[in-house]
């Protein structure tokens, strides 16, 4: 087991102070028992952090305050990883992030390729919402969230302005990722997205004025 713990905190350090993981990020180094071990034995030793069944953290730490609690971006991929599904900003958190709507959630919200649920873990609650888009794994969190805003607004809410600013967001990585996944789209978000995909390659007002808040 001290090997298994070794090899563990080594990987842990690898990834630096803020990563949050579960036992799954070690099954290559040990049985689940073993490492389920070595982790709470980690943890017993202050080595790391257990913030909540089955999830753990390396936490930042500050000169005065200690250990600081992890982000809802950073518990929100943990926990996940530990039931093997895929998340995106959600559609609500999009609009907002982007001017287009004014309300802020009560929660951090995500959406999710798994059962809707709201998780609470290290003093922070997070909405995980059933997607009804597809969720990409080979795409940036800029394309996620372009297909999670279609999906909160309807296809009634869709414009040139709205078409414009999405295209905004996204690289030619992304737009190859969209192509291959419109097979998978209602017939109405597939034709928004080819007109993102068409408007990516004209001149744009607002061109980097968002991009960053999903990258």
């Amino acid at each position: 087991m001290a090997a298994t713990a070794d090899r563990i905190i080594k990987r842990v350090r690898g990834k630096g102070r803020g990563w949050a993981f579960t036992p799954k990020n070690f099954l290559d180094l040990g049985t689940r028992a073993s490492v389920d071990m070595a982790l709470s034995r980690l943890a017993q030793q202050g080595h790391i952090r257990r913030i909540g069944r089955g999830l753990y953290d390396y936490p930042k730490r500050h000169a005065k305050l200690g250990a600081l609690t992890p982000d809802t971006d950073t518990i929100a991929k943990a926990v996940a990883s530990q039931s093997g599904d895929r998340i995106s900003t959600s559609g609500a958190q999009a609009a907002n992030l982007m001017g287009i709507s004014t309300q802020v959630p009560a929660w951090a919200s995500y959406a999710t390729s798994g059962p809707s649920r709201v998780k609470k873990v290290a003093g922070r609650t997070i909405a995980l919402k059933r997607s009804r888009a597809p969720i990409l794994d080979n795409a940036t969190s800029g394309a996620n969230a372009v297909l999670q805003l279609l999906s909160h607004l309807g296809k009634t809410q869709i414009d040139d302005d709205l078409i414009q600013r999405c295209a905004d967001l996204l690289d030619d990585h992304d737009l190859r990722a969209l192509r291959k996944a419109q097979a998978a789209m209602p017939g109405w978000m597939s034709d928004a997205v080819l007109k993102i995909r068409m408007a990516c390659h004209e001149p744009s007002p607002f061109e980097g004025c968002v991009s960053s808040a999903f990258r």
